[in-house]
């Protein structure tokens, strides 16, 4: 594959964007703009903030203008345009003012994952250069007072404001009543440009560091205005949803974020529970809600177990991960009509089905590209590939990110023309709809021929034992890599290798894609999002 100069990926940048200006697609509106439309459009919609330790609500009308006073607080300490504002605050009414303040002065927010620990909350902080962090002083489990004087501070010389959610703040930091009585009467938000960075969220490393993802007013606006399609589709149009993201996921801000251009009212969980999940679905008649596979598949057995009414649910977005397409049939089944996407923290959503599709293309397709967006299928050279054959996804759109925060990395990202690597693999189809077959490092090479990990994934989730699936490359003498397969077994269900050796040959798939190591676990390890950290089970393998 040719190289690509930081020069030539910036004059690219530039191009798009000032055709998508000519397109109509990008605007002069920031998010801040858009918040104070949505606030006077949708005065009766609100933010429900579930949690059993913190719950709250409020109205659109409510939270802009205490948004709009803190953003005055925040000014008061000194932060102004570019400058970086970390939040490690769960769904609750406090991330979601600071997120809108941020808009509102001009800096940047950066959510973080709230499972993330001292080390890599450090690595963030330095990276991103970070001047204000804000967390909880507990939440749940987690100390994060302790959290915070475990931080490197010797190597965050940018650092000089602590917030804490609480009671407590510690030493040289602040409490969030504080920080509010620091609120401006006379507050003046500044002139912000839509093409400013405004957010900066960190991938949640499943294979790596994590990189720092940059978006601006117009990135993120684009993706949330493209979304109108799917919601259209269904009833959830004018229906309550449901967010279960976690906030420092880019799915959870978006989560936040539709609600002021869409005004749909939102129900956000601080934390993931599927018979609480059940439970709000039936009592608000959540009309639209997305997760991973691993959220849908504890739903699902929530509402069955509790016997729950859940067929409100008439839009259910699945994706972030694989996803097997017996889930969604299982899903039509119970009620739910689900439909996959296709998406990235870099690029929010690149293709998506919608409820109102075949059942066939919604369980095997990851859907079609959202308006503006584009898609192509290449080879290892960058050249595309004819319908129907397996390559590298690349893609390219108004909400795609502006690069990352360490702008080296932008290297091994980009083809000329402005197309990004997204290093998935998948196949697009005469209709237009995106099939995604694997990730490029998930590919198992035994003997020299590659196999789909999702393929065999697809495969093992239909056995009427398989709970939940995971399958990586185990290392092999003989063959360089062999399929093992990491299961959940359902309760009361045995499996074993032979279990599942009949069940690939009576689904007449290829003998050397058959799994030649089961391992029955209790649990997969997972991202805050639900991804599975492959990595972290192909270490234990030898």
């Amino acid at each position: 594959m040719s190289e690509i100069s930081l020069e030539q990926i910036r004059a690219d940048r530039a191009a798009l964007r000032q055709r998508w200006y000519r397109e109509g697609v990008y605007a002069s509106r920031t998010f801040a703009d858009e918040m104070r439309a949505g606030a006077a459009r949708f005065p009766d919609s609100r933010m429900i903030f579930h949690s059993d330790e913190h719950p709250a609500e409020a109205t659109l009308t409510e939270m802009h203008a205490q948004s709009l006073a803190l953003a005055g607080a925040l000014r008061s300490l000194g932060l102004g345009a570019g400058d970086v504002v970390a939040i490690q605050v769960p769904n609750w009414l406090e991330g979601a003012l600071v997120f809108q303040a941020a808009m509102i002065l001009g800096v940047v927010t950066l959510p973080i994952i709230h499972i993330y620990g001292p080390a890599e909350v450090s690595f963030v902080l330095r990276q991103s250069g970070a001047r204000a962090f804000i967390c909880p002083a507990r939440w749940r489990h987690i100390d994060y007072l302790a959290r915070i004087a475990q931080l490197d501070r010797a190597s965050l010389p940018r650092l000089e404001h602590v917030v804490v959610v609480g009671d407590a703040a510690p030493s040289g930091g602040l409490t969030w009543d504080a920080l509010r009585a620091r609120a401006s009467q006379h507050f003046e938000p500044p002139r912000v440009s839509p093409d400013d960075v405004c957010m900066l969220v960190y991938t949640s490393g499943t294979t790596a560091d994590p990189k720092g993802v940059q978006h601006t007013h117009n990135s993120l606006l684009a993706e949330v205005r493209a979304m109108r399609r799917t919601l259209d589709a269904g009833a959830s149009r004018s229906g309550t949803g449901l967010a279960a993201f976690p906030a420092g996921h880019i799915a959870g801000v978006l989560g936040l974020a539709r609600l002021y251009v869409h005004g749909n009212s939102t129900v956000l969980m601080d934390a993931w529970n599927p018979d609480d999940a059940a439970a709000l679905i039936e009592r608000h008649r959540i009309a639209s809600s997305s997760g991973t596979p691993f959220f849908l598949i504890g739903l699902l057995d929530a509402a069955a177990k509790a016997e729950r009414d859940i067929r409100c649910l008439d839009g259910y977005m699945v994706g972030a991960a694989s996803v097997p397409p017996a889930l969604v049939e299982r899903a039509e089944r119970a009620g739910v009509r689900t439909y996959r996407s296709y998406g990235s923290s870099e690029h929010p959503t690149v293709t998506s089905g919608a409820p109102d599709e075949p059942l066939a293309k919604r369980a095997t397709t990851d859907g079609r590209a959202t308006p503006n967006n584009e898609v192509r299928i290449v080879d290892d050279e960058g050249n595309d590939l004819p319908l129907g054959a397996p390559g590298e996804i690349v893609s390219r759109g108004p909400e795609l990110f502006v690069g990352y925060r360490d702008e080296t990395l932008d290297l091994d990202s980009f083809l000329a023309g402005g197309w990004f690597r997204t290093g998935d693999v998948g196949v697009l189809d005469a209709e237009g709809y995106l099939a995604i077959t694997d990730r490029k490092k998930d590919i198992i090479i035994r003997g020299g021929e590659n196999i789909s990990s999702k393929e065999v994934e697809d495969v093992l989730a239909r056995h009427p034992a398989v709970g939940e699936v995971a399958v990586v490359a185990a290392p092999d003498s003989r063959y360089g890599e062999r399929v093992c397969a990491f299961v959940i077994v359902r309760d009361g269900a045995s499996l074993d290798l032979a279990d599942v050796q009949k069940h690939f040959a009576a689904a007449g798939v290829a003998r050397q894609k058959t799994p030649e190591r089961l391992e029955r676990v209790r649990e997969l390890p997972r991202t805050a999002s639900g991804k599975v950290k492959k990595f972290e089970l192909r270490k234990g393998l030898k």
